[in-house]
């Protein structure tokens, strides 16, 4: 008797397989979740600047690796042992992709710093396909008045803002400068202004004056035109100045905008050196900090504050087939301001 061969069921990925390499557009068996996983149908993941380890090539990343660590869809199927979550719920992913539980760090509940932490796109496949398998400690609860291409910028960019903000100290009223009007800087200063904040926008050149405005600024600084610092020491000083924009050179310009205990709190990933002096540290009681995304709870909370507060990203939509295109459009800084493919 002749035997009929099960067809395998495949889907599309983005893939890169070696470092520098280019994205390739295969086709790969839908893969079966592990114990303690789901398997998510993709329906929208962010490109985010951190997808250049990537694409680019970094420490222990084993190749071809999908990219991807903004990612919103739905459970698929349940691997074994899993009954907190189920089946056609709606979920994401963001830069925290899983932790140990075991290390000093995970045992004193301090799960943001890991040793062990793993990411998405980085310690295994990303969201860049149309399924995805994650482990259940990376996944947040997506609420359902949020859409998919809304939710999974909120999932990296967005949490990372609002989670910098509201560890801050900065009550309301206070003066919270947001440095850079992009991909990171858009969503920080809806945050602010949401949290009752006075907010000062910094940008270079006039154009953005309006936008930022438009997103919640009390007032824009052009540190094209103008000392932004000095601008900010006429307002009062600023009790917090949120960094958003890669630039450790403009980063090193606002210090002394500074007003007495303010701080200064690094996102945008640089590999240059900030510049300050001891004395601009000690006089004033400065401080320098950096801020990374957060765990699943913190992105759930980030998505119930975007909900009720009306918090949304600005968005360039592409198709998963052109995620090169996508990468590019993103990598060219002229996005506005938040790029995400779409399955």
């Amino acid at each position: 008797m002749a035997t009929t061969k099960t067809a395998i069921a495949t889907m599309k990925v983005a893939q890169i397989s070696k470092p520098g390499g280019d994205f390739e557009l295969v086709e790969r068996e839908i893969p079966k979740p592990l114990q303690g996983h789901v398997r998510i149908k993709v329906q929208a993941c962010g490109i985010c600047h951190s997808d250049v380890l990537t694409k680019e090539g970094w420490p222990g990343i084993q190749y071809p690796r999908v990219p991807g660590h903004e990612v919103a869809g739905i459970i698929d199927e349940l691997g074994a042992g899993v009954s907190e979550w189920k089946q056609g719920q709606r979920v994401g992913v963001g830069w925290h992709g899983g932790h140990d539980g075991t290390c000093l760090s995970c045992r004193r509940g301090d799960f943001r710093n890991c040793r062990n932490r793993k990411i998405p796109g980085i310690s295994y496949d990303g969201g860049y396909q149309q399924y995805m398998v994650a482990p259940v400690e990376a996944l947040a609860a997506i609420p359902e008045s949020l859409s998919a291409v809304e939710a999974a910028p909120l999932l990296c960019a967005g949490i990372t803002t609002f989670g910098a903000l509201r560890q801050s100290g900065a009550v309301p009223g206070d003066l919270v400068a947001v440095e850079g009007v992009g991909g990171l800087g858009h969503l920080g200063i809806q945050f602010a202004s949401k949290f009752g904040y006075k907010v000062a926008a910094i940008g270079r050149g006039s154009e953005n004056a309006a936008l930022a405005k438009k997103l919640g600024a009390t007032v824009y600084i052009d540190s094209k035109s103008t000392n932004a610092a000095q601008e900010l020491q006429k307002l009062g000083g600023a009790q917090v100045i949120l960094a958003t924009a890669p630039s450790s050179k403009a980063m090193s310009e606002l210090i002394d905008g500074l007003g007495p205990n303010g701080k200064l709190i690094v996102v945008g990933a640089s590999t240059d050196a900030i510049e300050v002096t001891p004395v601009q540290l000690i006089f004033g009681n400065h401080a320098i900090q950096g801020w990374a995304a957060g765990t699943p709870p913190d992105s759930e909370d980030t998505l119930r504050f975007a909900e009720l507060s009306g918090v949304r990203p600005m968005i360039e939509t592409y198709p998963l087939e052109k995620a090169a295109e996508a990468y590019a459009r993103m990598m060219s800084g002229k996005a506005q301001f938040r790029v995400v493919l779409t399955m």
